[in-house]
């Protein structure tokens, strides 16, 4: 029976078959699949009519994925560069007209407002996130943090005139409760949390070594 005689080149053939579009990720990713699903209140057994659970948590899931802290503050009129303190330097003040109004400078920390009261999960549960069932190692998890475009002198002094603040992504490896500050690295141009060599970094923490 010749016409079930698969062919030699059967995975070209499977390869031009698209049937339509997919949620399925086919982009390299360090972040566990979970880290980016939303937590919803919401009960597993759903009265007929309403929205299946899983289906809320997708609709969250892209609705999120479209803000963008940038564009949140920028529409509100703040310069996210100006978030920042720094050094006063009282050699270059600017004029009233530029500083609207205000010779001083920006001298509060953000950490003076940061209120965790309405926050859906704790430290430790955004933490979690990176656990993969099964797996001991503990994935980064994605965010966006202000961080100096230079950061070299970014280390040196965090405060300089001479930096310019951005949100940049980053992998969340770690949390201190002590100083409620949280450990991050910068993806790369692929959006991967890797070291200099390439590799993965997992676990997170910091090392012995500093």
């Amino acid at each position: 029976v010749t016409q079930f005689r698969m062919p030699e080149d059967f995975k070209s053939v499977l390869d031009k078959q698209v049937v339509g579009p997919s949620t399925e990720t086919f982009t390299e990713s360090d972040f566990p699949v979970q880290s980016f699903k939303p937590k919803v209140q919401i009960p597993f057994e759903r009265l007929p009519g309403q929205s299946p659970r899983k289906v809320e948590v997708e609709r969250r899931r892209r609705l999120y994925l479209t803000f963008d802290i940038a564009e949140l503050l920028s529409s509100k009129g703040i310069d996210s560069n100006e978030l920042m303190p720094r050094h006063y330097d009282p050699d270059n003040i600017p004029p009233i007209e530029e500083t609207k109004d205000s010779v001083f400078p920006i001298y509060l920390p953000l950490k003076v407002f940061d209120n965790d009261e309405y926050d859906c999960r704790t430290p430790e549960e955004w933490i979690s996130l990176g656990l993969e069932p099964g797996s001991s190692d503990r994935k980064p998890v994605p965010g966006k943090a202000l961080l100096p475009t230079d950061d070299v002198l970014g280390h040196e002094d965090p405060k300089s005139q001479d930096l310019i603040y951005e949100w940049i992504n980053v992998g969340v490896l770690d949390y201190d409760k002590e100083t409620e500050l949280y450990l991050v690295h910068k993806t790369d141009k692929n959006g991967l949390v890797r070291d200099e060599e390439g590799r993965p970094i997992l676990n997170g923490g910091v090392t012995a070594e500093g």
